[in-house]
């Protein structure tokens, strides 16, 4: 009899065996860690920062509400989310890489964040908190590089409490063909140049343009959502389809 073959899943355009892919991608955000910030400028064209803030602002998270915040290691969205649910809230900040969530939570101490703040290394695939616990959970460019997106999004549906919401923003489509061919020109020729010059890694930043045209677009991720379990799953373009927000409810 021939032995099953192991599943495999994408590791930027590799084939890699499913359970190699977290660790994979574990080096990866362990090299960049110190630098994702210039990663982020590289990619985005220095436009991430707005993404985010309009993120939060679209959120509909309330002063008093508990948010819990995925692949959020950099402290970026928490930092913008802390000021939103004030002194009676909380933002629990969970990332599957220590070095991400040591950097993050560095930069928010330096300036002073440290009331109501969690840190939580964790695998966004099997959360460890009870169900009904946040008002909200965001998940700022994370999604794309998890191993298995359906079992994530399941398990963020059954985080969060009945009319909670799920907010998920991520490199998606580009919208125009004529600007998808200046984006990937710059994404595949320029980016992994400019991350060997700025940071020493062109690999990480290779893996990581790639990994962004393995992602769901825009009605895949809309359908994914739907199935598990979310309802009006609505879906925002910004900046021509470069980042997509999905916002979805529980009910």
């Amino acid at each position: 009899m021939n032995e099953p073959q192991s599943k495999t899943t994408h590791f930027g355009f590799r084939d890699v065996p499913v359970d190699d892919k977290q660790k994979l991608v574990g080096q990866v955000f362990t090299s960049v860690a110190r630098s994702y910030d210039l990663m982020n400028d590289l990619m985005s064209f220095g436009i991430h920062r707005l993404w985010k803030r309009h993120f939060v602002a679209i959120s509909g998270v309330r002063r008093g509400d508990r948010v819990l915040d995925l692949a959020g290691g950099t402290g970026d969205i928490a930092a913008l989310m802390k000021p939103v649910v004030g002194d009676e809230g909380e933002v629990v900040v969970g990332d599957i890489n220590a070095a991400m969530l040591g950097v993050g939570r560095d930069r928010l101490t330096d300036r002073g964040l440290v009331a109501g703040l969690r840190w939580a290394q964790l695998n966004a695939e099997a959360l460890p908190f009870p169900d009904n616990s946040f008002d909200a959970v965001t998940m700022a460019f994370g999604l794309r590089n998890v191993t298995d997106k359906d079992k994530a999004l399941a398990d963020i549906c059954r985080v969060l409490k009945p009319g909670g919401r799920a907010l998920v923003l991520e490199f998606s489509k580009v919208q125009s063909e004529l600007f998808g061919k200046l984006y990937d020109f710059h994404s595949f020729k320029i980016l992994p140049k400019l991350g060997q010059l700025f940071a020493g890694d062109a690999d990480s930043y290779q893996y990581l343009a790639e990994s962004i045209r393995k992602h769901p677009d825009q009605a895949t991720l809309k359908g994914m959502m739907e199935r598990a379990g979310f309802g009006r799953v609505e879906v925002r373009n910004l900046s021509n389809g470069i980042v997509a927000i999905h916002r979805a409810y529980k009910f």
